[in-house]
This record gives C-alpha cells, structure tokens and sequence, in this order.
C-alpha cells in the first residue's frame, strides 16, 4: 500500500469517530440548555409569539378566525396557522391585521417577547 490509500483509509475510519463527537457535543449542549430553562421558568413565562399576540388581539375584539379571515381574504385556516405559530403573516397581511384590530403593525410586533 502506498501512502495515499494509507491516508485514505485514515481518512474514512475517522469521519465516524468525528461525527460521532460532533453528535456528543451538540447533545451535551441541548441538555444544558433544557437544565438552564427548567431552572429558569420565568423566561418561559415571558415569552409571546406573534400567533399569541394575534389571537388575544382578535379575542378582545370580540372576533373569530373565519371573520377576521374574510376581512383579510384568507382562509380559516390561514388564520389558525398563524396563531399556533405554524405560519406567520405576510408583511401586507400583518399590516391588515394590524388595522382590522386598530393598531399598527409596529404595535403589534413589539408585544412579541423572545
């Protein structure tokens, strides 16, 4: 064998090892991760999406996904990904929300706490 295939040999048995070490790592910093926020459940607490802003919005204005959807002229389910977080509004259709509910979009994107 001449040292290329040497080498290469090398080469293949170590890309396992090291991936294996990068999985080790990135599961070590997940745990930590999880430890920190179960320690600290006040920053959960803290945290609003922008589908929770939605949807308290559109309650206190007494609304309901389907009219909000027909005044927007989205679907229902537009609607419903958006406040579960699954999708978020366009910018033009964040402005008309942001309008449908008296406010501006601005208002509305500062309510959101990360």
């Amino acid at each position: 064998m001449n040292t290329l295939e040497l080498m290469v040999i090398l080469l293949i048995q170590l890309v396992p090892f090291a991936l294996g070490i990068v999985l080790v790592v990135l599961a070590i910093r997940w745990f930590i991760r999880q430890e920190r926020e179960a320690k600290r459940p006040e920053l959960k607490a803290e945290r609003t999406s922008l589908g929770e802003v939605i949807r308290a919005r559109r309650e206190a204005c007494g609304m309901t996904q389907e009219l909000v959807a027909q005044k927007l002229g989205v679907s229902r389910q537009a609607v419903g990904k958006w406040e579960s977080g699954k999708s978020e509004p366009s910018t033009t259709n964040l402005m008309a929300l942001a309008e449908l509910f008296g406010t501006d979009a601005a208002e509305l994107l500062r309510e959101v706490k990360r």
